[in-house]
């Protein structure tokens, strides 16, 4: 990451300092529970123990990845044109060339914000976790909207997500 901005801030922490303390924990989080998600990933597809995702190096990668998109996009809010290129260039490439169904989007993201949330609690306050999670309906709109752009057919009948469900922040 070059640099920061205060959109990206988090009581003077940026995502990928957020990144370096979570490590895999969102991606293992996010297999164990959805484990129908591994069908997309031939790396990940034969591991069933939390243990060993953790320590996978290919999971260590994709996860960079995934924070990353993720930081650009915090990065450029103010840019909506930038915002738009970004995921529409993920969306695209997860229709065409991975052919993920979308609703894994709007998983992943939740189960991104629950591990933020728990393990950044004293510092995660309502309207944090309210900013975060309109950024998740802004970045499964931008992705669904790709999805649609290059004629995506749901796979997957009545796919449904639960929603991101985060620790309480005191009495």
């Amino acid at each position: 990451m070059r640099r920061r901005s205060s959109s990206s801030k988090h009581h003077g922490t940026s995502l990928g300092q957020c990144f370096g303390a979570l490590s895999t924990a969102p991606g293992t989080r996010f297999f164990v529970n959805f484990p129908s998600a591994k069908q997309y990933f031939s790396q990940f597809k034969h591991m069933e123990e939390p243990l060993e995702m953790e320590r996978s190096p290919q999971l260590r990668k994709h996860a960079c990845r995934v924070m990353g998109a993720l930081n650009t996009v915090v990065e450029n809010l103010h840019d909506p044109d930038k915002v738009s290129s970004v995921l529409a260039l993920v969306g695209k490439a997860h229709a065409l060339k991975h052919k993920v169904e979308p609703v894994y989007f709007k998983i992943l993201s939740g189960v991104i914000l629950e591990v933020v949330a728990e393990e950044f609690a004293n510092d995660f306050p309502p309207e944090t976790q309210r900013a975060w999670a309109k950024l998740r309906g802004l970045i499964y709109s931008h992705v669904t909207a790709a999805y649609k752009e290059v004629g995506w057919v749901q796979q997957v009948p009545n796919a449904t997500t639960p929603p991101a469900t985060l620790p309480s922040s005191g009495p």
